[in-house]
């Protein structure tokens, strides 16, 4: 019973006290789970239940992905003519269209063929197929990023799980996403890296990956003067990942607020009715 007890007790003070899992089953000789640290959690503009994207940021999150996660990363469930709702002209879109090469066909030969992107094309994917883009990557293919702000969600743990019921909390995705951008750093003395991966405390499946770190400060030139840092660069590609995942979010929101606006009005009316009937009655 002792020896029981002796287990079970640390696990619940780093429960209560907020300690990382993994660590805290590390030092009972449990599994350990992951991520290993507490997502950092941002103050999104968009959190909330009248929260809406920040379209400069958006715009931001969009060049860092062209410039940097486009090279491994695909995004295929994203038109390019959807990002008019970033606030870019068809002329803009066009020309960055332009830079995208897609497959087509089959033509009058029967044989398939490449041309440029036009507005109706989605991002196409960087690698011929997902054996080619393992083979690449140290044998892990890169996720597609289309839905991802919303695939990686991380449960905060009691008691805040049960409040995210109610306060719509869904910024659990691009939280993780920073925190692995922004997460890579030395690994803790007695802990063995495999050669070609890389240690963060922060990623979902165990405690390093195969990723490098992406980001660097100065690796992308903002031309709206914001910060060149990798923690900007992380918010901000986090940002348009979330809008990747859900673009009519706000519209949701908007729509949401009104249905409940509603329905308090309906209770309202009918209790009211109820009352008026009952009192009636009486006399």
């Amino acid at each position: 019973m002792k020896k029981l007890l002796a287990s079970i007790v640390p696990l619940a003070l780093a429960a209560i006290i907020g300690a990382g899992p993994a660590s805290a089953a590390e030092q009972t000789g449990g599994t350990p789970h992951y991520p290993i640290n507490h997502l950092r959690e941002i103050d999104w503009s968009f959190a909330g239940p009248f929260g809406t994207f920040d379209k400069g940021q958006l715009q931001r999150g969009l060049k860092v992905y062209t410039e940097v996660c486009a090279a491994c990363h695909s995004m295929n469930l994203v038109a390019f003519r959807t990002l008019e709702h970033l606030g870019y002209s068809e002329e803009q879109l066009k020309t960055l269209a332009g830079n995208y090469e897609v497959e087509d066909g089959p033509n009058a030969d029967g044989d398939m063929f490449t041309r440029a992107a036009v507005l109706s094309d989605h991002f196409p994917s960087p690698f011929a197929n997902e054996e080619a883009a393992a083979a690449s990557n140290n044998g892990a293919a890169p996720p597609d990023f289309s839905l991802l702000a919303k695939a990686r969600y991380v449960e905060r743990g009691f008691p805040q799980f049960i409040l995210d019921i109610f306060t719509g909390y869904n910024e659990s995705g691009p939280n993780y996403i920073y925190s692995l951008l922004t997460g890579y750093q030395e690994p803790p003395h007695g802990v063995e890296v495999a050669e070609g991966s890389h240690y963060n405390p922060y990623f979902i499946a165990g405690p390093t990956l195969a990723m490098a770190p992406p980001l660097s400060d100065g690796q992308v030139t903002y031309d709206d003067g914001s910060v060149e840092t990798v923690d900007q660069y992380a918010k901000d590609v986090a940002a348009f990942m979330m809008w990747a995942a859900e673009p009519h979010m706000e519209e949701r929101k908007r729509t949401g607020f009104m249905v409940i606006l509603f329905l308090a009005i309906f209770s309202s009316l009918m209790y009211l009715t109820k009352k008026a009937v009952y009192s009636s009655k009486g006399h």
